[in-house]
C-alpha cells in the first residue's frame, strides 16, 4: 500500500465533522444540564425524535471519520519522509490527556475512548484494506447487536480507516453511482429498523403504581428493547445520512450554502470542547443546571450553534487552525505551527 500523496485538504471530510457536532451536542446536554424526568407532551417527543434520529448516530459517524483522518495522517506523514507512528502516538497521547482533563467537566466525553482505541487500530495500518474491512464489519455487527455502546467506536474507526486505504474519498465522484444504491439500500435498512424499533416504544407519562406487575414488566421490556433497537439500527442510520450528505455535496450550491458547517467541521476539536464550554457557562450562569426541561435544551443547542458556526467562520479567516487544533499539532511535531492565514502578515 503506498501512502496518499500531498496535503490537499478533503473538504467533505470537514463538512462531515461539522454535520457530526450538531447532532453530538444535542445527546450530550441533557446529561450536562441534568434534566429530570420527562413530564411533559413535548418533552416526551422530543426525547422519542433524540433516541430514533440521534442517539448513537452522530458518534458513530464521528468515530468513522477519526479513522479515516487517522489513515490521511499516517499517510501523509510517511509520504513527507516523517516518523509516522512516533508522530501519529504522540498525537494521541495529546488526545488523550485532553479526554482526561475533559472527563472532569463531561463524563460521557469521547476524546480519551478515541485515543484509547486509537492505540489498539494502530498496528491495522498496515494490515491489508480487505481483512482491515471484514475485521471492521464483523465487530460492529457484535456490538450493534448486543448493544455494547462503549466498544463500537473501535469497528467504526477500522472502518473508517479502511474507507482510507480504499481512496473513497479522494474518488467520490468516479464510485457516484455506487454512493448512489449504497444510500439508497442504507434508507430502506434504516425506516425498516426505525419502524421496528417504533413497537417497542414506552408510554410516557407512566404512574408506575398503577401497573401490574404484567405491566410494569412490559414497560421495562419495551425501554430496554427501544434503546437497544436504536443502537442497533445506528450504523445504518448514519450511513445513509453520510450518503445522502456526500451526495448532495456535488452540488457547488449546496458546498456554498453549508460553507459554515466545513468551518465548523475544521475546528472539530475546538468547537467539541466548546460545546462543553459553553453548555456549563449558559447552566451555571441561568442557574439551570437541574432546572431545565428537556425540550429547552434543543433551545440552547440552537444558540450555540449559531455563537460556533459564525466564530468558526469568522476564525478560519483570519487563521489557519482552530485554537485547539493548533495547540494539538504544536505538540505532535514539537513546533510551533504558523497560525494566521498568509495574506494576514504583515
Amino acid at each position: 500500500m503506498q501512502p496518499i500523496e500531498g496535503k490537499q485538504r478533503i473538504d467533505v471530510l470537514d463538512y462531515l465533522r461539522g454535520f457530526a457536532l450538531l447532532g453530538i451536542i444535542l445527546v450530550n446536554i441533557p446529561a450536562l444540564m441534568r434534566v429530570g424526568l420527562l413530564e411533559t407532551t413535548i418533552d416526551i417527543a422530543y426525547n422519542r425524535f433524540l433516541l430514533l434520529f440521534v442517539e448513537g448516530k452522530f458518534f458513530s459517524i464521528f468515530s468513522f471519520l477519526f479513522g479515516v483522518g487517522f489513515y490521511l495522517f499516517i499517510s501523509r506523514a510517511k509520504a513527507r519522509g516523517e516518523r509516522a507512528y512516533l508522530l501519529f502516538t504522540r498525537r494521541l497521547a495529546i488526545l488523550l490527556s485532553m479526554g482526561i482533563i475533559h472527563f472532569f467537566f463531561q463524563p460521557g466525553e469521547a476524546l480519551s475512548v478515541y485515543a484509547i482505541y486509537g492505540f489498539i487500530a494502530l498496528p491495522f495500518y498496515k494490515v491489508r484494506k480487505e481483512i482491515t474491512l471484514v475485521i471492521a464489519l464483523l465487530l460492529l455487527a457484535v456490538t450493534a447487536y448486543y448493544g455494547i455502546k462503549i466498544a463500537m467506536p473501535l469497528p467504526l474507526i477500522l472502518l473508517g480507516l479502511a474507507a482510507g486505504k480504499y481512496r473513497i474519498f479522494e474518488k467520490l465522484k468516479e464510485l457516484r453511482k455506487q454512493l448512489v444504491i449504497l444510500t439508497i439500500l442504507m434508507l430502506c435498512f434504516s425506516v425498516a429498523g426505525l419502524f421496528y424499533q417504533w413497537s417497542y416504544v414506552p408510554a410516557g407519562n407512566v404512574q408506575f403504581e398503577q401497573l401490574t406487575d404484567n405491566e410494569l414488566k412490559q414497560h421495562i421490556t419495551n425501554v430496554q428493547q427501544f434503546n437497544l433497537i436504536g443502537l442497533q439500527v445506528s450504523p445504518f442510520v448514519s450511513a445513509f445520512y453520510v450518503g445522502a450528505l456526500l451526495l448532495l455535496l456535488q452540488y457547488p450550491v449546496i458546498q456554498t450554502i453549508l460553507s459554515p458547517l466545513k468551518a465548523y467541521g475544521r475546528m472539530a476539536l475546538t468547537n467539541y470542547l466548546g460545546q462543553t464550554v459553553l453548555i456549563l457557562l449558559v447552566g451555571r450562569t441561568f442557574d439551570l443546571i437541574g432546572n431545565i426541561q428537556l425540550i429547552q435544551t434543543l433551545w440552547i443547542c440552537l444558540a450555540i450553534y449559531c455563537v460556533q458556526l459564525l466564530f468558526s467562520k469568522a476564525w478560519l479567516h483570519y487563521c489557519r487552525f482552530g485554537p485547539m487544533e493548533w495547540l494539538w499539532r504544536m505538540g505532535t511535531y514539537l513546533s510551533v505551527p504558523p497560525l494566521f492565514n498568509k495574506r494576514e502578515k504583515i
